[in-house]
């Protein structure tokens, strides 16, 4: 099925879905979830990246969080591109991480954003407010995802 070509979304309602759809979770640290969509968007900006990305990093764990439907993604006013790279960073149940380090260096524009989510994610000071063996965990999650993307040297930029 091919998609007629329309008008993207402007970036400022891909952000307001993107709140909207995540307005009652929280991070592991209690935070309100929409802090981490917004430094990863932050993140892809300051690194460079394009408006697809942008929009992307608003709505890279939105289908993986159950916040917004594959149906939405599918039908939304973004560019296919967009919607390739939040298909791409959409972890899946039981995959390994090797599979889905694949897909994102296979996706163009994918790992810009997933490299802006790991530095999120790995920011020390997020880090600090849990406990030791949550920090030690996703440490070690995130550093692991790193090295199978090739980004080494890098935890919390």
């Amino acid at each position: 099925m091919t998609e007629t070509p329309r008008t993207p979304m402007p970036l400022a309602a891909v952000e307001a879905i993107a709140r909207t759809a995540h307005a009652t979770q929280t991070d592991k640290a209690g935070r309100p979830y929409t802090e981490h969509l917004s430094a990863v968007a932050d993140g892809v900006r300051a690194r460079g990246g394009d408006d697809d990305q942008i929009a992307a990093a608003w709505l890279h764990d939105a289908v993986e969080d159950d916040a917004l439907s594959e149906q939405w993604l599918q039908d939304a006013a973004l560019t296919p591109r967009t919607k390739d790279i939040v298909r791409a960073l959409t972890k899946r149940t039981g995959e390994p991480p090797e599979a889905y380090a694949a897909r994102i260096l296979a996706t163009p524009g994918a790992l810009l954003v997933k490299q802006s989510d790991l530095a999120h994610n790995a920011n020390p000071a997020r880090l600090a407010v849990l406990d030791e063996t949550t920090r030690k965990r996703l440490t070690e999650k995130y550093a692991r995802m790193r090295a199978l993307l090739g980004l080494v040297d890098q935890p919390g930029e």
